[in-house]
């Protein structure tokens, strides 16, 4: 038996790229490659912090 990690991009810009692995043991991992460094959160985490990206956007736009 193999334990081949499937990954799907989600997004990809020149810099950055987004992207889930779904792991051998059913987890599913959301990817942020920011340049260098590259972070990585379970479900919990990305529904955070994409709800903080989010508000964080809605402010700077508000100031704009």
């Amino acid at each position: 038996m193999t334990d081949d990690v499937q990954t799907e991009s989600l997004a990809v810009t020149e810099n950055y790229a987004a992207w889930i692995s779904h792991e051998p043991d059913g987890e599913t991992v959301y990817h942020l490659e920011l340049g260098a460094v590259t972070v990585h959160f379970f479900e919990e985490e990305w529904v955070e912090v994409i709800e903080l990206v989010h508000a964080a956007a809605q402010q700077a736009n508000k100031k704009r």
